[in-house]
């Protein structure tokens, strides 16, 4: 039986609160009472672990002090002040944001991810005059209109059919795709004389960008193989076209680099950003351009804005967390732990007939559950889960205090980045529990 308190806040929400990507039905939102390191707490006293960071923001985990202080300190100057305006959190922020990604010249502030990839494109077509966005099929890039429509899986759907110019093409998904490749190298250069085909069928001429999440997150962790970046580059080099890198879920650290792409030897036109700059204290995104398209808008207009782009509370909290980064070789410490993640998860993989795979790149990783690992079929189908297993699985998850989420037929493992390999640990033997149900289902 629940606290009464807990009962009253749960009813509330779920009779006046619309909650997405759910059917509103069947919903049982758990009711917090307090969130302190990795840890969440309902009013019945009982502890669960945020081992998603919950929507992969949380990179700091729950009750950060410095972020926390960071932002009473700037109430007590003001709550708001507007973009027109001179703030010094916003200019310091922006200031660190630059110094962190080499090639960068300057930053445009939003709201959230999804609006950062939609002036992304923006920026993009205004910069080269031209219209057509590249995007990948398995990619999220948000759900707002434009977003929504460089995004390539079924949550672009309610979108449809959308603007014109959106192009997708298929992912480097070795995986996936199982064919005969002896080397990465050899898959890549496959990969890369289809995109380059298409580009020439779409004209390059009236391509305006390339968008990418650098590691595509809720679709299924997929790490480029060797050379692929890098090749992109080169084709965008060679066709004008601007290299876009969505890093709003793989940057921040999760990967074991301040940005994902600087895993793979590429400087970017264009990088996009949001949930870690402010581990979603207050929602921020951005979008950092490099010094020639920064150049360009000393004498065009630059045809972007919202009302609370670069709010200063958000910016004060951006700024307490990106310096936590480094104070704290946030970076260092989740190459440490992550190997030791990777180490469970191949071990998972040996030991469970479900697991086809697993994808881990520093504190950022899914596992891919199969009916048979020789066919490579997916446990269900694209787009759907007739038989809730999936739903089944992740809640026997949460019943044992493991809070994270599935998307198609991956579990995803993306805990705060200040997590020790002690609760790693301890976390993972309630993954190798859920996951002896799963092998009985196949």
């Amino acid at each position: 039986m629940m606290n009464s308190i807990g009962q009253e806040i749960q009813d509330k929400q779920k009779k006046y609160v619309l909650q997405s990507w759910n059917a509103q039905k069947d919903l049982r939102p758990i009711p917090i009472e307090k969130a302190e390191g990795i840890y969440l707490y309902d009013y019945d006293g009982n502890r669960y672990t945020d081992m998603s960071s919950l929507h992969v923001n949380a990179n700091l985990g729950h009750g950060n002090r410095e972020i926390n202080e960071a932002i009473k300190n700037k109430l007590d100057q003001y709550a708001f002040i507007s973009e027109s305006f001179a703030d010094k959190d916003r200019g310091d922020l922006a200031e660190m944001i630059i110094s962190l990604m080499p090639g960068m010249g300057k930053v445009f502030f939003t709201n959230a991810g999804a609006d950062a990839n939609e002036n992304a494109i923006k920026i993009a077509r205004l910069y080269t005059g031209r219209e057509k966005i590249f995007s990948r099929y398995r990619s999220y890039h948000g759900s707002s209109f434009g977003a929504g429509n460089a995004t390539g899986e079924q949550r672009r759907f309610p979108v449809e059919p959308g603007i014109p110019g959106f192009i997708k093409f298929r992912d480097p998904f070795m995986y996936d795709d199982n064919m005969p490749f002896e080397t990465e190298e050899e898959y890549t250069d496959w990969q890369l004389r289809r995109l380059e085909e298409q580009i020439l069928f779409e004209n390059p001429d009236n391509i305006a960008g390339i968008i990418m999440e650098t590691v595509t997150g809720t679709n299924g962790i997929i790490i480029p193989p060797k050379g692929y970046l890098p090749g992109v580059r080169k084709l965008c080099d060679k066709y004008g076209i601007m290299m876009i890198c969505d890093e709003v879920m793989a940057g921040w650290c999760r990967t074991g680099e301040m940005f994902a792409y600087q895993n793979f030897d590429v400087v970017p036109d264009i990088v996009t950003f949001a949930k870690g700059v402010t581990c979603g204290y207050v929602q921020l995104g951005g979008v950092a351009v490099s010094e020639k398209i920064a150049e360009y808008f000393d004498d065009h207009v630059l045809l972007c804005g919202l009302t609370y782009n670069g709010h200063p509370l958000a910016c004060a909290a951006g700024k307490a967390c990106v310096q936590y980064y480094l104070d704290h070789d946030i970076c260092g410490h989740v190459k440490q732990v992550g190997k030791v993640l990777g180490e469970i998860l191949e071990d998972l993989k040996r030991r469970h007939r479900s697991v086809g795979d697993v994808r881990y790149i520093g504190l950022f990783s899914a596992i891919e559950l199969v009916k048979d690992r020789h066919t490579r079929e997916p446990f269900v189908p694209y787009g759907k889960d007739p038989e809730g297993r999936m739903k089944k699985l992740v809640g026997m998850l949460h019943d044992m205090g493991f809070i994270t989420f599935s998307h198609e037929n991956m579990i995803m493992i993306t805990p705060p980045l200040i997590i020790t390999e002690e609760q790693i640990r301890e976390e993972m033997q309630k993954m190798d529990v859920v996951l002896d149900t799963a092998d009985q289902m196949i």
